[in-house]
């Protein structure tokens, strides 16, 4: 299989993804391939509210494979079977994910581009297939849900001082007190002195959790990259 897209998102690196798409309604666009950027391609996608992403796990690619794995909503402590778990750790490192398709754009160099929430997927991430998400036949909410019954755990207080808040495009903010929401730490790590740091949107964002609250110590923007586009 061959990409036919990529993602553009405010995740520059696996810590802080959210742990499931729709969690986190952070802003998203999904960008296709040269060759695949024909608007005919996605005639009548607009007509539909969400979407497909079929995509890979490219920082987990490996040669090798385990049966079992240890899902971080169980702490790490206990082991499952892979195919009872959504690891990154697979035979193949393909992940599936269900957005919010929030627009179909048409532009002049790039093709057709679809503007998403909810992505759970890291800035660049290899996109191989698209389809409509149709909710008579992909929705079960009676379902049984294994050891994942729930939302995970009580969201976490934010606190962010506004002249640090303010620091951010106005389009991000929101996003980036609902990351914290959901406490991007590992599952193991509970030590209230320690400082983490996250990269969101172009963004350095600096936090410590302590008694349930996430404090943002401080937010500055990073070092511009070179697009992966217009490389040579």
């Amino acid at each position: 299989m061959q990409p036919i897209a990529h993602i553009e998102s405010c995740f520059s690196t696996k810590f802080g993804i959210p742990r499931q798409a729709g969690i986190v309604e952070t802003p998203a666009r999904v960008v296709f391939e040269p060759e695949y950027r024909i608007p005919e391609a996605v005639r009548g996608l607009e007509d539909f509210d969400y979407i497909w992403l079929i995509w890979q796990f490219s920082q987990a690619v490996r040669q090798d494979w385990s049966p079992t794995v240890r899902p971080p909503r169980l702490g790490g402590n206990r082991r499952m079977g892979v195919f009872a778990t959504r690891s990154p750790f697979r035979p193949n490192a393909i992940g599936l994910s269900s957005v919010r398709l929030l627009k179909v754009e048409i532009e002049p160099t790039l093709g057709p581009v679809l503007h998403i929430a909810g992505a759970d997927l890291m800035d660049g991430t290899p996109i191989f297939d698209i389809k409509p998400y149709l909710p008579y036949t992909d929705s079960h909410p009676t379902a049984r849900s294994g050891f994942a019954p729930q939302a995970a755990d009580a969201l976490l207080a934010v606190d962010c001082p506004k002249e640090l808040l303010a620091l951010l495009p106005a389009d991000l903010r929101q996003g980036m007190l609902d990351v914290l929401a959901h406490d991007p730490r590992p599952q193991y790590q509970h030590d209230p002195s320690r400082i983490y740091g996250m990269e969101f949107g172009g963004f350095e964002i600096k936090f410590s959790v302590a008694e349930g609250t996430a404090r943002v110590a401080d937010i500055h923007p990073l070092p511009s990259r070179p697009d992966p586009s217009t490389a040579q």
